[in-house]
């Protein structure tokens, strides 16, 4: 074979392996795709329910949490807060990334649901019951003892925001709850709390709206939320 012919030969077998290696760049790439999608179906699906405003028989006094018997000081809760709250864990969660969210309308659409005194006296196994229903893994309730909106503006107030809430996760497989979180708080100046320089700039160095101080302590709160395999694991 002449110098020409072997040279022609060598690039037609390199083209070969160029070729080989970009379908099998195209089969993995496919395949990949499709254990992404199998991995996203995968996910433990997780029912949030509505808050519920727990304020206490005197509104002036403690409130007292109906599952873990926590004591929060108790005060006014603006009216919407329950959706406005409910709507913040929602896309909270959906950003993490962790769980498949079932829609807030199916969820609010469960019977146990409609009948909120009796929900409030038996809050745990009316929660256990709207999630076996909608055939949820894990199940959010939450509680709002205190929603207080700031009285003044972004550079000055009256009165600072101040918000108390708690969410409980339930592992629906044995009813299990498997973890907590909480918000108790009413914002305060950096000069009474130089500890908390962090937090000060991270609450964008202003005086925060109500909402705007939940969705920043709901985004601190779900930092501390286990992964899914300890949520699954927790005994």
């Amino acid at each position: 074979m002449n110098q020409t012919s072997f040279a022609h030969l060598e690039t037609r077998l390199k083209r070969k392996r160029v070729m080989f290696i970009l379908i099998m760049a195209i089969l993995l790439g496919s395949n990949i795709t499709w254990v992404d999608q199998t991995h996203g179906e995968e996910k433990p699906s997780l029912a949030i329910l509505p808050f519920v405003v727990e304020k206490g028989e005197d509104p002036g006094r403690s409130a007292i949490c109906p599952l873990c018997k926590g004591v929060y000081r108790s005060g006014e809760v603006l009216f919407g807060s329950q959706n406005a709250l409910t709507r913040l864990l929602y896309q909270k969660m959906e950003a993490m990334g962790r769980f498949k969210i079932l829609p807030l309308e199916k969820v609010e659409g469960a019977p146990p649901l409609q009948d909120i005194k009796t929900f409030k006296e038996q809050p745990i196994p009316l929660s256990i019951q709207v999630g076996k229903e909608l055939s949820a893994h894990f199940l959010f309730v939450g509680f709002i003892f205190r929603f207080e909106e700031r009285i003044g503006s972004s550079v000055g107030v009256e009165r600072p925001a101040s918000v108390g809430l708690d969410v409980h996760l339930f592992r629906l497989r044995d009813s299990m709850e498997v973890w907590k979180g909480k918000i108790d708080e009413t914002q305060k100046p950096l000069s009474e709390n130089l500890f908390k320089i962090g937090s000060f700039f991270r609450r964008k160095a202003h005086w925060l709206t109500a909402e705007e101080l939940a969705s920043v302590g709901i985004g601190e709160m779900l930092k501390k939320l286990p992964g899914i395999k300890e949520l699954e694991e927790m005994k």
